[in-house]
């Protein structure tokens, strides 16, 4: 009896092991889009992990959509968490990307420096590169999720003169559902609006200060005038704030940014300006928390809201198995 006891735990061993994987990959710590575009291979080295899990009833035999996953400005937290539980559940492999961990950060609420978007984004294409050699992962049918700065990364990625900088663009995601993103960065001239055709489905609450749902309607606006085709669409959710999808009641972050009159044009090669007029670059921490100054509050309110975080959690399920499933 003890011997079949012994047999069972070490086969339950196994078997989570199996839907669990540390992935480790190289990646770089580009500060902005910019460095990026014209001169990733010059930047510093960094190795990165992350988490992949598959479903409970994992098949050795079988390929399985991706969905990777992005933490926001507070890294990982419970909701985050339940969301990919969530797609698991719905038959979905998931990636949990640590950009924050693997950098030794906790968080970069009230300086947004310490790990960027650009090196998030980065990370993110060079996790899908090492997952497409993965025998149980569908990289063709991989997407990408994130929530506040992981929001801004799944959006982002999106933008075409990045993902041809990192790899020429042989990978790509095949679905972007930002959640409340920071839509504070908007190419121009306008021919520099090329997206990614795959749908982007931006989800963001009404009452957000942190970052208002407003920028990225603003942002959506300038794309449309542009002219040049697009897959972006938003869905508002009424009396919610930032982190809907939180249990937890509003609350206030003395020392976070409110960025709600924060709007800055990029070129075509990720240089970011402080305006369509005045033309100085601010793509260093130094610059960055300048411009900041100029159009940042501080104090922003975040906390759940039952209704939008059933509304949200029902949407990102339907979102993914339409796009990578279906």
């Amino acid at each position: 009896m003890k011997e079949i006891l012994l047999v069972l735990i070490f086969s339950q061993i196994i078997a989570q092991e199996a839907l669990n994987e540390t992935i480790i990959f190289e990646s770089r710590n580009p500060f902005s889009f910019e460095e990026i575009i014209t001169d990733l291979d010059n930047q510093e080295k960094q190795t990165i992990f992350g988490i992949l899990t598959f479903p409970d009833n994992f098949d050795k035999e079988s390929k399985y959509p991706i969905i990777i996953g992005v933490a926001g400005s507070l890294n990982w937290g419970p909701h985050h968490l339940k969301y990919l539980e969530m797609y698991n559940e719905l038959g979905f492999a998931t990636f949990q990307l640590h950009s924050f961990d693997s950098r030794d950060i906790d968080t970069t609420v009230g300086s947004q420096v310490e790990v960027t978007t650009a090196m998030m984004i980065l990370d993110s294409y060079l996790a899908l590169e090492t997952l497409s050699e993965h025998p149980n992962i569908d990289i063709n049918k991989a997407g990408i999720t994130g929530w506040s700065l992981g929001g801004a990364v799944s959006l982002y990625s999106a933008w075409i003169p990045l993902v041809n900088s990192i790899n020429n663009g042989k990978y790509k995601f095949a679905a972007h559902l930002p959640i409340y993103p920071g839509c504070l960065i908007y190419p121009f001239p306008g021919e520099a609006m090329i997206f990614s055709q795959a749908p982007i489905h931006i989800l963001f609450g009404e009452l957000d200060n942190w970052v208002p749902a407003t920028a990225c309607t603003n942002f959506i606006d300038k794309i449309d005038q542009s002219g040049l085709p697009h897959n972006i669409d938003i869905t508002i959710y009424e009396n919610a704030h930032h982190s809907f999808d939180r249990e937890m009641e509003l609350t206030k972050l003395e020392h976070g940014y409110t960025l709600g009159d924060c709007f800055f044009p990029m070129n075509n090669e990720g240089t970011i300006f402080f305006s369509e007029f005045w033309k100085i670059p601010i793509n260093n921490p130094s610059m960055q928390k300048l411009a900041l100054l100029t159009c940042a509050g501080r104090g922003p309110i975040m906390g759940g809201n039952d209704v939008a975080r059933e509304k949200s959690f029902k949407f990102a399920a339907d979102f993914f198995t339409n796009h990578l499933k279906n």
